[in-house]
């Protein structure tokens, strides 16, 4: 079963890098973005003004949730009395946040939503999220001086190929812009429904729970076949399964949410953002379960979430704590890894933990991460580790420098086999 594509949402995409006189403020207050003749594609060639409610959003690196607010462009052609001229035009409020914070070389996506609606979303231009995002429309904006256009999501284009089917990262990257995704297959989703609901009632049951039942649910995945591919393969399939059960379990508070015509608000809200925390946190316990899982099938040495120097926990140990707290065990054959699905600048939590590790490890969901990041953890120590199938949104260098999932078990298995009394630097 899968969460479906892009074409599902958009039904196209520009994208473009700010120049000096699209900013608001030091260097203009024109309200417009140039080169909109190109946006035909995207909005056609109305004979009157267009107006498209859209949601504006400022997203950088160092906040978990983008600033958003409501409001509308203004599409419309300036020289429409003309008889044979047209000049396109695309204005945005005055008031919009995210164009009071944008600089000379940030990123502007507006996708024009399924719906009629668009999504007018800045980022800052050297950001993982910038980068992020240019590879989930397929933008490529840093090939073009004006507007990268892609007007292909719908049933027959590009937005219906196997490329653009979502998988996790596409997935966490919607939610943050408030898209709404479910299992594209209804009638697939009924029946696991029904072995959920058959197995666990009507209640969400642990992660750990829910991870052993999705690993079930797929007998034929062997972790020694592709510890990578059957690590995303468990991960993807739990997020659909979790989907299916929320939505069931969500649908009898949200319609008790509706008296007489009316919506309780506060009440509506308050049910959002606990869905919402529900989701984060289950995703980040469902990559720690799954992975004890992994390691468990695979018999590398491990130990979760232990205690080490002031009080900290780092996420793994290999080959565990006792070996950590020997002090004749030598530091070269522990490895330390830490698990974030998304670290953006959490990533420096990691450095602090397990002190006699000096070389540590960050596994990771999130892709891709910027240049500089990576060039700072290189020079922090800290070796990032994404599942294989993850590296290609990476430039060439970093695919170099990232490990896999397979390249983790085979240093820890290889570290663990020497022992206390043969450390060689890996």
């Amino acid at each position: 079963m899968r969460l479906g594509y892009l074409a599902d949402h958009f039904d196209g995409v520009a994208a473009k890098v700010l120049s000096a006189v699209e900013t608001v403020g030091k260097y203009s207050n024109q309200h417009e973005l140039d080169g909109v003749q190109s946006l035909r594609e995207l909005f056609g060639t109305p004979e009157e003004k267009m107006r498209i409610p859209t949601r504006f959003l400022w997203m950088s690196d160092d906040a978990d949730e983008p600033v958003d607010e409501d409001g509308s462009l203004t599409y419309y052609d300036a020289r429409a009395n003309h008889p044979t001229r047209s000049e396109y035009r695309l204005y945005y409020p005055a008031s919009v946040n995210a164009m009071k914070k944008a600089q000379l070389g940030d990123l502007v996506f507006i996708a024009r939503q399924k719906t009629g609606n668009a999504l007018f979303i800045v980022a800052p231009g050297n950001s993982s999220i910038a980068a992020q995002l240019d590879w989930l429309f397929g933008t490529s904006v840093a090939e073009y001086k004006g507007f990268s256009i892609r007007a292909d999501f719908n049933e027959s284009g590009g937005g219906r190929t196997e490329v653009n089917n979502l998988g996790l990262p596409a997935l966490y990257l919607l939610d943050l812009l408030g898209i709404a995704v479910e299992p594209a297959d209804p009638s697939a989703a009924e029946n696991w429904l029904e072995k959920i609901l058959a197995k666990f009632g009507e209640r969400f049951p642990t992660s750990a729970e829910f991870g052993a039942f999705t690993r079930s649910t797929l007998p034929d995945l062997h972790p020694a076949d592709d510890p990578d591919a059957v690590l995303m393969s468990w991960l993807e399939q739990e997020e659909i399964l979790f989907r299916v059960l929320e939505r069931h379990l969500a649908k009898d508070t949200l319609d008790a949410l509706y008296v007489d015509g009316h919506v309780d608000v506060d009440r509506f809200i308050e049910v959002s953002l606990s869905m919402h925390n529900r989701r984060k946190s289950r995703a980040g316990k469902g990559l720690e379960n799954q992975l004890i899982a992994l390691f468990n099938a695979l018999d590398v040495r491990h130990s979760f979430n232990p205690v080490t120097e002031n009080k900290t926990r780092p996420d793994f140990i290999f080959p565990g704590i006792d070996e950590y707290t020997d002090g004749d065990f030598s530091a070269l054959n522990l490895t330390m890894l830490g698990v974030k699905t998304t670290c953006k600048d959490r990533w420096r939590q990691v450095l602090s933990e397990a002190q006699r590790v000096e070389d540590k490890h960050l596994l990771t969901l999130e892709t891709p991460i910027s240049p500089a990041q990576t060039d700072e953890m290189r020079e922090w120590r800290l070796q990032l580790v994404v599942p294989a199938a993850l590296h290609t949104p990476y430039n060439p260098a970093q695919q170099q420098w990232l490990m896999s999932i397979a390249d983790l078990v085979a240093m820890a298995r290889e570290r663990d086999r020497r022992g206390p009394a043969q450390a060689v630097l890996l």
